[in-house]
């Protein structure tokens, strides 16, 4: 007897024909990757499992209603539902961490929230104390900008005439900067929040 892997959208069809262990197929096959990409949000096992619930309480209510539309792309459809369920347990913890219009969390933006109390303070002045020791960890020139760009908010025309290159050097620069304070935070597998 040779052994097939049903296919996502198969197990789906069968779970709404009222087949209960396809869904639990589909949990079981997706759960290790579904619940890391929460918890690498939350940072916190009891929320990621939370989370992951109420995913699959809103997967089960869509398909119960027929409103998905089978595309073959069950799994993305799953991982943007948890994508704005950690949304939706940030905005309503207060606690919505910040993103630039690239979509990705800045660690600068943990700096610039006035409105602390003395807890979060205690947290920023932390961070803050963390950012610059990997700043420190940076090469001259890209920390030179950096410094400039963030903590004195000079333009990059500014940076240009203070060091003697061009924009576009100070451009590289501040990218190559933000990419390796990148390497260096996952190489040590730092977290840094607010």
């Amino acid at each position: 007897m040779q052994y097939q892997l049903i296919s996502d959208a198969t197990l789906v069809s069968n779970y709404i024909k009222g087949q209960e262990l396809a869904l639990e197929t589909l949990i079981v096959r997706h759960k290790q990757k579904i619940y890391s990409f929460i918890y690498s949000k939350v940072y916190d096992k009891d929320v990621a499992e939370d989370i992951f619930q109420d995913t699959f309480i809103k997967v089960i209510n869509t398909l119960k209603r027929g409103a998905y539309n089978e595309e073959g792309k069950f799994l993305p459809w799953v991982m943007r539902i948890a994508h704005n369920l950690v949304i939706d347990y940030f905005r309503k913890n207060n606690r919505m961490p910040k993103f630039d219009n690239t979509g990705e969390f800045s660690i600068f933006s943990v700096l610039s929230d006035s409105s602390l109390n003395a807890e979060k303070s205690i947290i920023k002045d932390q961070v803050e104390s963390d950012v610059r020791r990997l700043v420190d960890e940076l090469p001259d020139d890209q920390k030179e900008v950096l410094l400039m760009r963030i903590y004195k908010d000079m333009s990059f025309k500014e940076i240009s005439e203070k060091t003697g290159v061009s924009i576009n050097t100070a451009l590289g620069r501040m990218r190559y900067a933000l990419i390796n304070l990148r390497k260096i935070i996952d190489k040590h597998n730092i977290v840094l929040t607010n």
